[in-house]
């Protein structure tokens, strides 16, 4: 070692060595994911496309494959983020703004159940569902995904309602409001950026989760993307590289869309200077 490169200077070296070994950790699947879809001939490898083209996008472009599953996850999963922030913002708006010696303990328990994994119920969950008839059906599924993500949802939307100042409810009471009136006019839309981030939260993971519709959902003409991708694994090992990389693409496009379309909201803060009447 150079006798001027001093003690900070090594350390600033290591730990940029240690970055780039984590970005490379991450950018090599995404590297393989967008040369294998081009590629006829895919392998496990990352290799350069001998003819690069557009087939593999082709061929898993039709209704079967791609069109139908992808609305099915688009209801299946809308629906539920749609029922999750209702109910957290129900839930999380008495535990802002009534403080109780209860709601500590009760957040914590809610943080807790966030701990359990999906597994551990499902059994029961199965046997319930297929007691009560909602067993392959996406309004049963989309309820159960929606249960799943509320306790965590209440947690992060009861911290960013804490933002907002009860100033305002308290001029919209004067005027005449109900609590539900002050919640859908006055506290929902100054806390938009902490809703955003609770939709998008829960979108993603829904999105993502295989087990849970694998298991409710039995019809494959309800099956969303996240289970029909099983679909490109043949038998005896063989799998069709170029056209699971080709429809992970088009898989993850709705997420990153939502997230650019929105990405503006969530930098924007809460707007609420000029909000209290004078």
């Amino acid at each position: 070692m150079p006798p001027f490169l001093h003690r900070r200077t090594r350390q600033r070296l290591a730990a940029d060595a240690a970055l780039l070994l984590v970005a490379a950790a991450f950018a090599l699947p995404l590297l393989w994911l967008l040369l294998a879809s081009l590629d006829p001939g895919a392998r496990l490898s990352v290799r350069w496309p001998d003819s690069p083209g557009t087939g593999n996008f082709s061929a898993v472009l039709t209704e079967d494959t791609t069109f139908r599953p992808m609305l099915n996850s688009l209801l299946l999963c809308g629906g539920a983020t749609a029922l999750t922030v209702g109910c957290a913002a129900l839930a999380a708006y008495p535990l802002s703004r009534f403080p109780s010696r209860f709601n500590r303990p009760y957040l914590l328990a809610i943080l807790f159940s966030t701990c359990l994994p999906i597994t551990a119920i499902m059994v029961p969950v199965y046997g319930l569902f297929v007691r009560i008839n909602l067993i392959d059906t996406v309004y049963g599924t989309a309820l159960f995904m929606a249960a799943a993500q509320l306790p965590f949802a209440i947690w992060l939307m009861k911290n960013f309602m804490d933002s907002v100042p009860t100033s305002l409810e308290e001029a919209a009471w004067t005027d005449g409001a109900g609590w539900l009136q002050t919640l859908t006019r006055v506290v929902l839309p100054l806390m938009g950026p902490g809703v955003t981030v609770v939709a998008i939260y829960c979108f993603a993971l829904m999105w993502g989760n295989f087990f849970v519709p694998f298991l409710l959902l039995l019809s494959p003409d309800q099956l969303p993307a996240s289970v029909t991708v099983f679909t490109f694994f043949g038998s005896y090992g063989q799998i069709a590289y170029g056209q699971l990389a080709a429809f992970s693409i088009l898989y993850s496009t709705p997420v990153v869309l939502l997230y650019a379309l929105i990405s503006r909201r969530l930098t924007g803060g809460f707007a609420l200077g000029g909000a209290v009447k004078g």
